[in-house]
């Protein structure tokens, strides 16, 4: 009968389990799109037509550029933004995140593909989204929580500037190496500073200028405005698209007209839609085969600040965009997860929400996640019909257009704040931003999460002491502890209790623990040798409020002690009025 009884529970328990788990708004949490599609109408397709067809002219020009900065054929920018978008569409909660390759992800990315092949980048992205995947089931997503804006600041700095520094060779021209990190991009860049080409540097120059002239074209303008602003705001908002437009016209005239072939050009882009199949579990390389554990070694554990970075970033994308709605952490790192993974399996480099476009995308107005549906609408034709017009693309418009955009990066504000109100925090920050500038972005996230771990264990090494001094007839010295107490306060306490006993000599230390309610063994065994360094020199201390379980902790380490436990009443005994003020 028990062994029934226990059947019955069991079976209970699995009924309730697989209802809590498969029911409609579970369904809607992990599926956003079952929520909005049935109350889609025309009001929001035009809307989100509009904002997909704005992105897709900036998610083109960017996704070759960032395959660029990978060194990755620049059709893998593409493929990237292409899966992703239509992932997301279905999976993510934001309808605002426009998802895909981004500036810092792609710095990261080009150490492996330099060093070896296109095939270590794609295999990141799929280790990447089982990663992120886990962490979503596993619901981690607060251990981003634990990475500071300091250390965000330092290495967004460190990123914008590395990445400018990488595009020095493109924009100027330059023959040789750009580098894998800034100190190596500055000085390849001093080292073939002769091998300028003055076409290069035009033509990247006038594209940063027209950038920004665009941008500010568009200020103060919007959707609702008259035709003409109307019009200014929709060149601004396509200003990426305008330029290389603008570039490709000039590389074109210059080298079919004029017969000109000075300008740098990025060469063929192979057309048509990625060839879908398994990422890439072993390759060959220089007549060497790595397996799949080879191919992970060569990784290594740096290869996971790619998840770190690519969960950070869309988490906090996810809160800008969210007006003050709760954000789903979770669901957006499920999605993620999954357009990594699926982004493998179509040659995609690893991707994550873009501020740019995720930008872009809401000032136009998107209603759902169908405006990236449009956006990969237009990608799929922009390879398979625009692909014989890229060649044209000149290198320096690309890098003009990196530079212009991660400049936006570079965290100066920040810097000012902390050097004038917390200069603990700007240590953090200088820490990441310098070593992720001379030894690479994956050293500068680690050494800035350590520097902050020790900025806040410092601290708490060294809390302040609550005292203040009464004076009645002798000096009382009275100081209240904190309500926790850890190992590494015990030294501080000690020693800026036996200073303020120096400082007032002939005071009466009590020391207060109405506030406490935690204190580890060694904290109590430091508060034990003050009696004995106090009563050494003739000195009173008593301790006063002290919770029953810490006070016959402190008795076990040192019996002699409980004279000096007082109550309210013995204490008053002892030093009559003093106490009345207290």
């Amino acid at each position: 009968m028990t062994f029934l009884n226990e059947d019955l529970i069991s079976r209970n328990e699995n009924k309730r389990f697989i209802k809590k788990v498969c029911n409609v708004k579970v369904l809607k949490r992990k599926l956003p799109i079952v929520e909005w599609l049935p109350k889609y109408d025309v009001g929001a397709f035009i809307q989100d037509l509009i904002a997909g067809l704005t992105v897709g002219l900036t998610a083109i020009p960017q996704g070759i550029a960032y395959a660029v900065i990978a060194g990755l054929p620049p059709e893998y920018g593409l493929y990237s933004s292409l899966t992703a978008g239509a992932v997301y569409a279905i999976f993510g909660s934001c309808k605002d995140i426009s998802v895909g390759p981004t500036a810092i992800l792609s710095a990261i990315t080009a150490k492996y593909v330099s060093s070896y092949s296109a095939d270590f980048a794609v295999l990141a992205t799929f280790l990447s989204g089982v990663l992120i995947l886990t962490m979503s089931v596993l619901r981690l997503g607060f251990l981003v929580e634990f990475i500071s804006l300091p250390v965000i600041s330092g290495f967004t700095t460190a990123a914008a500037l590395q990445i400018s520094a990488s595009q020095l060779k493109a924009l100027f021209g330059l023959t040789g190496s750009s580098g894998n990190y800034f100190a190596e991009s500055v000085y390849n860049f001093v080292l073939n500073i002769k091998t300028i080409n003055p076409w290069d540097l035009l033509l990247g120059l006038c594209t940063v200028m027209a950038l920004v002239f665009l941008k500010r074209l568009g200020e103060d303008c919007g959707p609702k405005d008259a035709i003409t602003k109307k019009i200014r705001w929709l060149i601004c908002l396509s200003r990426n698209a305008v330029v290389v437009f603008a570039g490709m016209v000039t590389a074109y005239i210059l080298k079919d007209h004029f017969e000109n072939q000075s300008l740098n050009l990025i060469g063929e882009i192979k057309g048509g839609l990625p060839e879908f199949g398994l990422p890439p579990f072993k390759t060959v390389l220089n007549n060497e085969t790595y397996s799949f554990i080879g191919m992970v070694e060569v990784l290594g554990p740096k290869s996971l600040v790619i998840p770190l970075i690519a969960v950070l970033e869309i988490i906090v994308l996810s809160k800008v965009f969210s007006m003050g709605n709760p954000v789903d952490a979770t669901q957006e790192m499920f999605a993620l997860g999954l357009c990594n993974i699926i982004g493998a399996f179509g040659k995609g480099m690893p991707i994550t929400g873009a501020f740019t476009r995720s930008t872009l995308n809401h000032v136009s107005g998107v209603k759902t996640t169908a405006g990236g549906i449009i956006t990969c609408i237009l990608i799929v034709l922009a390879l398979t019909l625009l692909t014989s017009t890229f060649p044209y693309i000149p290198k320096a418009s690309l890098a003009g257009l990196i530079i212009a955009a991660v400049f936006s990066m570079i965290d100066i504000p920040t810097v000012n704040i902390l050097w004038r109100s917390s200069k603990r925090e700007l240590f953090v920050l200088l820490i990441t931003m310098f070593v992720s500038l001379f030894q690479g972005l994956e050293y500068g996230i680690v050494a800035g999460i350590l520097a902050e771990a020790f900025v806040v264990m410092y601290k708490e090494a060294r809390p302040e002491l609550d005292f203040r001094i009464i004076r009645d007839g002798r000096n009382v010295l009275v100081i209240k502890l904190t309500k926790y107490l850890l190992y590494c306060n015990a030294e501080n306490i000690r020693r800026k209790s036996l200073k303020l006993s120096v400082t007032y000599y002939d005071s009466v230390l009590i020391i207060d623990g109405a506030n406490l309610s935690y204190l580890d063994f060694t904290v109590a065994s430091n508060l034990m040798s003050l009696i004995k360094d106090l009563t050494k020199n003739s000195r009173q201390i008593y301790f006063v409020n002290f919770d029953s379980d810490i006070k016959n902790m402190c008795l076990d380490i040192y019996p002699e002690s409980s004279n000096h436990f007082v109550n309210t009443e013995s204490y008053l005994d002892v030093l009559g009025n003093v106490v009345k003020f207290l």
